[in-house]
């Protein structure tokens, strides 16, 4: 049967519940807070839902949490979070698991599932709360982080899909116009595209989020 809730329902959830536990539960790791999250969000509908099919609603995940001394990531599927330094440079952590599957596979639904969260496929959020411990994890001193951003993969496009820019040029837009402008840069990219025959992307649009941190 699969789940009757939607993938909105789901990132409302377990958005609500990592950004709650990010503040009040300052001794667990990311890690740690994304497994319970999981589970929280799983005990939400696992009465209602058969949360073992491969298309239960599920996310991809960036986490970054800060104090004084020091900031702590995770990235878990096909998002990206860009840590830059004081002298300008930028750091891209990515998890590129989904970036070894061939396109032509991901354009098979029937294949792309026998993948996902499978050992040499890739791993998302869904409601097994084990794939928090396959999430890319670290920690940076905050003195060597000028400011962050975290970039969905239909924001990420402007850098991995049309090459508009790098890393610190993607970190420069949204510095100076925001994640609106990079989002617009991006649908703007897309529909001229779509008018030359789409041949860079497999899809028009992809959902698109960006949130930029200063420091």
């Amino acid at each position: 049967m699969g789940c009757v809730h939607t993938v909105p329902w789901f990132t409302t959830h377990l958005g609500g519940s990592l950004t709650e536990l990010s503040v009040s539960r300052a001794d667990l790791t990311l890690s740690e807070i994304l497994s319970l999250a999981i589970r929280r969000t799983a005990e939400l509908h696992a009465e209602t839902c058969d949360l073992s099919h491969v298309r239960t609603p599920q996310a991809t995940v960036v986490l970054a949490r800060w104090d004084t001394t020091a900031v702590e990531h995770l990235v878990l599927s096909d998002s990206v979070l860009l840590l830059q330094a004081p002298d300008g440079a930028v750091r891209a952590v990515r998890d590129d698991r989904l970036d070894r599957v061939p396109r032509e596979v991901l354009r098979s639904h029937e294949a792309t599932d026998r993948l996902r969260n499978q050992e040499g496929g890739f791993f998302t959020a869904a409601a097994d709360p084990s794939v928090a411990e396959r999430a890319v994890t670290g920690t940076t001193p905050l003195a060597e982080v000028r400011a962050l951003a975290a970039l969905t993969d239909g924001a990420s496009r402007w850098v991995e899909l049309f090459g508009a820019g790098d890393w610190a040029e993607c970190a420069g837009v949204l510095a100076k116009e925001g994640p609106s402008g990079l989002l617009q840069r991006v649908r703007t990219l897309e529909t001229a595209d779509a008018a030359a025959g789409g041949v860079r992307r497999w899809k028009l649009h992809d959902d698109a989020t960006a949130v930029y941190v200063a420091f």
